[in-house]
């Protein structure tokens, strides 16, 4: 089998670059190579370790022009939690990434709702035209879908991978029925890899369609 040359913002060492090529043409060949959608699921099963995420992930409204026209803006990218910033690659683009989670924290006590929540519903004056990437709280994702319908705000994109077992399933289903670009997964799983490996390969995409 003929490897066919990737790139990745994140490896950065002959030895990095080696291994990451390695593992994109294996899973390539798993998942296919065919269009940007398939790229975000190749970098997804990677982030994972698990084949089968493939299956489970969803794409509305054209959502990877979508964030690539929100990047090229230097959109913002809203994130549920510190642990998805830290993941999301900070070359490539020029857009801010700021954590909903630390930001509502008196909302959050005076009403009794998750924190990230509360992060979101002060945050929605800003959301409109951004990226939103929530890889663990449902709440966060149910509370950004109510603010989509009430037309309080308008991301560009929302990545909504959230995972467990209460509301998980259903904030990411609801989701879906919104029209708006979004990437999710069916189901109770999901989580911080899967959300930071979605908007990461975006990313890539981006630095690639420059490079060429």
């Amino acid at each position: 089998m003929i490897e066919k040359k990737y790139s990745d913002l994140g490896a950065v060492t002959p030895e990095a670059k080696k291994i990451y090529n390695k593992s994109r043409s294996l899973i390539a060949g798993i998942v296919g190579d065919k269009n940007p959608e398939d790229k975000i699921r190749q970098r997804c099963v990677i982030a994972t370790g698990d084949p089968a995420v493939a299956e489970i992930l969803r794409f509305r409204n054209d959502p990877v022009n979508a964030g690539l026209a929100a990047l090229e803006a230097a959109a913002a990218i809203y994130v549920d939690i510190k642990m998805v910033e830290a993941g999301v690659v900070k070359r490539g683009h020029n857009s801010p990434i700021i954590t909903a989670i630390g930001r509502g924290d008196d909302l959050a006590e005076r009403e009794g709702i998750t924190r990230t929540s509360a992060g979101f519903r002060e945050l929605a004056g800003e959301l409109s035209g951004s990226i939103v990437v929530i890889g663990n709280a449902p709440s966060a994702l149910l509370t950004v879908c109510e603010m989509i319908e009430k037309g309080e705000a308008k991301p560009a994109l929302v990545i909504g991978v959230p995972v467990g077992f209460v509301n998980a399933a259903e904030s990411k289903e609801r989701l879906r029925r919104i029209d708006l670009p979004s990437i999710s997964t069916e189901g109770t799983r999901g989580g911080t890899p899967i959300a930071v490996a979605a908007i990461n390969e975006i990313i890539n995409i981006r630095q690639e369609k420059r490079r060429a």
